[in-house]
């Protein structure tokens, strides 16, 4: 959510940011925003007035009665009761006139970093650059459904019976491999300085309204039937959420944490759920890290987050590259976004693994996160990215050190995680 004053006083500047996000039909928000607030802003002052008139009359009241004019002092209580009346009527009315800004600003996107190259959807995102070579061995890559079916690794039809379509059961040394990866990189960023969390895997709907724009919670978020609970998509949700209505000091900042979770989605829309695989699921787990800083230090971290997966990968062997998120793929809160992309040898093309956003202080905006600075409180910047998502990071690592007699190589960094396994081998 961008800062009101922005909409009084440079309407055009948030009109334009909406017509390169392609989003025409938001551009009558501004308007209504800016009616409104005038609207909001004439009803304070006179509920302000309302009350110095109130006040005074009070103060009259104690005066008269202290003289014994009992009468005159009657008089004057109507005359409060009067006042107490428009007063209670007025402040209704300056409610719901706030309510309705708040409800139409939450839809306004936020304004977008200069350097976001503009294009209407996902498909005119940028290729930024490649890190590692993205080799085509000699001999096939199987899809990954079978690599893993092969090393005894997943049970897909058990799944279907307990929890339907979307879901999976992982066996063995792949479960056991899924786990390493996501050990590894709770490690991994602990080693970068990041303090490791556990967080709550279900948020209550104020932090939810916080932390992602409405588009994406129809999309994701699994309701709690009865309850004013969401669970979670990603664990930034509850990692932002901690913060929720406090006032930190500024000599902690930035704040560094990295997160495990579960997380789940609906996967609404037109992308659907794989039947065999394991590319697009209900259910997967993920470590993560964000970061709460200064406002002016938001992009320096930024660049620093997409590296860190980056060197993530590469540790494992799989060659990555990053793509930019153009303006009209990028979400509502995001000021800039970049995805991190595995390379498939089996497809021969990149495909998504990881995403690093910057969101400047939007969602402090909605959870009132400020920090305590010597010239008083400010809001603070906000940013989160994937380290690994299991199992996307798992399809990367397989078919990247998938050798021609289907065994499946270890990386390194992974054998003690792995007791000392070095190669997956089918089952025979």
């Amino acid at each position: 959510m961008i800062d009101i004053k922005l909409i009084r006083e440079n309407a055009d500047l948030v009109k334009e940011n909406i017509k390169k996000k392609f989003q025409e039909q938001k551009l009558t928000l501004v308007d209504e925003v800016i009616e409104l607030d005038k609207k909001s802003r004439e009803l304070t002052l006179l509920c302000d007035d309302l009350r110095m008139q109130r006040n005074s009359k009070s103060k009259e009241i104690g005066n008269l009665m202290s003289q014994g004019k009992k009468e005159e002092a009657e008089k004057i209580k109507s005359e409060v009761n009067e006042i107490n009346a428009k007063l209670e009527a007025n402040a209704g009315k300056e409610d719901e006139l706030k309510e309705e800004i708040k409800q139409r600003m939450m839809k306004i996107p936020n304004i977008m970093d200069e350097s976001v190259p503009i294009g209407k959807d996902d498909s005119e995102n940028v290729e930024n650059e490649k890190f590692g070579e993205s080799a085509i061995p000699s001999y096939e890559i199987p899809y990954h459904a079978d690599i893993i079916e092969k090393l005894s690794g997943i049970d897909k039809e058990s799944a279907g019976r307990t929890s339907g379509n979307g879901f999976y059961y992982l066996i063995g040394d792949v479960a056991r491999l899924h786990e390493a990866m996501i050990a590894y990189a709770r490690d991994f960023m602990i080693s970068k300085g990041f303090t490791y969390a556990i967080p709550p895997f279900m948020i209550r709907s104020d932090v939810v309204n916080g932390v992602m724009s409405f588009e994406e919670l129809e999309a994701m978020m699994y309701k709690i039937e009865g309850e004013d609970l969401y669970l979670i998509g990603t664990s930034e949700h509850s990692m932002i959420g901690k913060f929720k209505g406090q006032i930190v000091k500024e000599e902690e900042l930035p704040i560094c944490m990295t997160s495990y979770s579960p997380c789940f989605r609906k996967e609404v829309g037109s992308h659907g759920l794989e039947e065999r695989g394991l590319y697009r699921v209900h259910q997967f787990e993920k470590q993560e890290m964000i970061v709460l800083c200064k406002e002016e230090d938001a992009m320096d971290w930024y660049n620093k987050m997409w590296k860190f997966t980056v060197d993530f990968f590469r540790s494992l062997d799989v060659p990555v590259r990053t793509l930019e998120c153009c303006s009209g793929d990028l979400a509502d809160l995001k000021v800039k976004s970049c995805d991190v992309e595995a390379w498939s040898p089996r497809q021969q093309k990149y495909f998504e693994v990881g995403s690093c956003s910057t969101l400047g202080t939007a969602q402090a905006r909605r959870l009132s996160i400020r920090a305590k600075g010597e010239k008083g409180n400010y809001l603070v910047a906000t940013l989160n990215n994937t380290v690994v998502a299991s199992p996307r990071g798992l399809i990367a690592v397989l078919e990247n050190n998938y050798m021609e007699d289907g065994s499946v190589k270890v990386p390194e960094v992974l054998w003690n995680y792995m007791g000392g396994t070095k190669v997956i081998s089918p089952k025979k």
